[in-house]
């Protein structure tokens, strides 16, 4: 906002919208029209969520002429950049908030994935909760189905309320052409160039749980139906020497 500390009123509220799209950190939202904002079918419910909504409205819309004091703008300023993140989320699930997320989607402009396998697939913003101040922005890749934060804490103080819950989704129903192929490749250990032995981890894992389960058992005192190592062991010595005495008879 600094760079409008100079301009007149009339033109810093002719440009809020501009602004707000271009500050650092709002990389993530796109430019909500104004046939859209003034629609107020579109608005229902939101007065009740932001506080000094019709001035904060009036700022969106550029329409904004109260003559009030620094600290009142204020909180106005802050209003505002809360409805228009709440009307985002609205508008980007319509058709043509759709294309204009999806040409961002494209460029990248949401980041990669930084999951080596992916191969730098396109992230999309999507939230956690449709009510705002529960959790903050998350970004999805499409290729391996998991959720990642942002890099910048700009963008991860962004609530995730203002792209919801169901933007990625209806994205991918309306371009399915976009879904990219689901990734077959995972990372195989090795030792010297070979793969590890899959059977041998898998007998390693099950071994350690079942010790886990002896040991978990014995501190509850409970019959834990498992013979001894040492045990098993006398048990085959003394099946051995029985069988020999009884061959020796014969």
């Amino acid at each position: 906002m600094d760079d409008f500390n100079s301009e007149t009123d009339s033109d810093y509220t002719s440009y809020w919208r501009d602004w707000f799209i271009s500050s650092r950190g709002n990389e993530y939202f796109c430019e909500i029209d104004e046939e859209y904002l003034t629609d107020r079918f579109n608005l229902t419910g939101l007065n009740t969520e932001v506080q000094y909504y019709q001035y904060a409205l009036d700022l969106v819309t550029d329409v904004f002429d109260l003559d009030c004091d620094d600290e009142m703008r204020e909180q106005i300023e802050k209003s505002a950049r809360h409805l228009y993140g709440l009307v985002h989320a609205r508008y980007i699930v319509t058709t043509r908030g759709l294309a204009k997320m999806l040409e961002k989607y494209k460029k990248g402009d949401f980041g990669k994935c930084p999951r080596v396998m992916c191969e730098q697939n396109a992230l999309l913003p999507m939230g956690l909760s449709d009510n705002a101040g529960v959790k903050a922005v998350k970004l999805y890749c499409s290729k391996c189905e998991d959720l990642y934060n942002p890099k910048s804490s700009r963008h991860a103080s962004i609530d995730g309320a203002y792209f919801g819950t169901s933007f990625h989704n209806i994205l991918f129903q309306v371009y399915p052409a976009m879904i990219p192929q689901k990734s077959q490749r995972r990372y195989e250990p090795r030792v010297y160039g070979f793969k590890v032995h899959a059977a041998a981890a898998l007998q390693r894992w099950q071994d350690n749980k079942k010790d886990e389960m002896k040991e978990r058992l014995k501190r509850m005192k409970v019959d834990t139906g498992f013979e001894d190592d040492d045990e098993d062991g006398e048990r085959e010595d003394d099946d051995i020497d029985v069988e020999e005495d009884g061959a020796a008879m014969n």
